[in-house]
């Protein structure tokens, strides 16, 4: 260990406090040291006896900075995107209420995947939750999203006009 010494400065309670501070540190590396594995009397599995791991998925829009919330949501009036992570070739998505375009292979800020479509919703879908699924390389990922209420679109007969003056007295 090294002292460390600063001119016109009280020699012995600098050295005290650099020593605590480097003992401080020391300590705090040595309790973070390298873990020791203990034995273990259970026999290992052989790969024939593994489970194979599924590594892919599917999902529907990406959450971004500003709205946390868009995972398997369907966004009416904006763009919105299929991805999935999967292996193999000629990835194809599908759902009963959406079509899909431009296939894109990624990799995608915000996810974790590896090829992407445009999502347009079917005409005359119903608010409610259905599934999107992704096939590749004979395996397949499903998901579940959902599907907002529509807006109204027309502002009904009598209704007051904001910033028309028909509020005005």
């Amino acid at each position: 260990m090294s002292v460390v010494s600063l001119k016109n400065v009280k020699g012995a309670k600098v050295r005290k406090a650099v020593f605590f501070v480097v003992a401080a540190v020391i300590g705090a590396t040595a309790s973070a040291g390298p873990a020791i594995a203990q034995q273990s009397t259970a026999p290992t599995p052989t790969p024939a006896t593994v489970p194979a791991q599924s590594t892919g998925s599917v999902q529907l829009n990406v959450n971004t900075a500003i709205n946390q919330s868009l995972v398997d949501k369907y966004v009416r009036d904006a763009p919105n995107v299929a991805l999935a992570k999967c292996e193999g070739a000629s990835p194809a998505f599908s759902s009963p209420v959406l079509t899909f375009s431009n296939y894109t292979p990624g990799p995608f800020m915000g996810a974790d995947a590896n090829i992407s479509a445009d999502v347009e919703l079917k005409p005359g879908t119903a608010a409610g939750t259905y599934p999107l699924t992704v096939t590749c390389g004979g395996q397949t990922y499903s998901t579940k999203f959902t599907v907002p209420a529509a807006q109204v679109a027309k502002v009904p007969s009598g209704a007051a006009k904001a910033g028309d003056g028909s509020m005005a007295g």
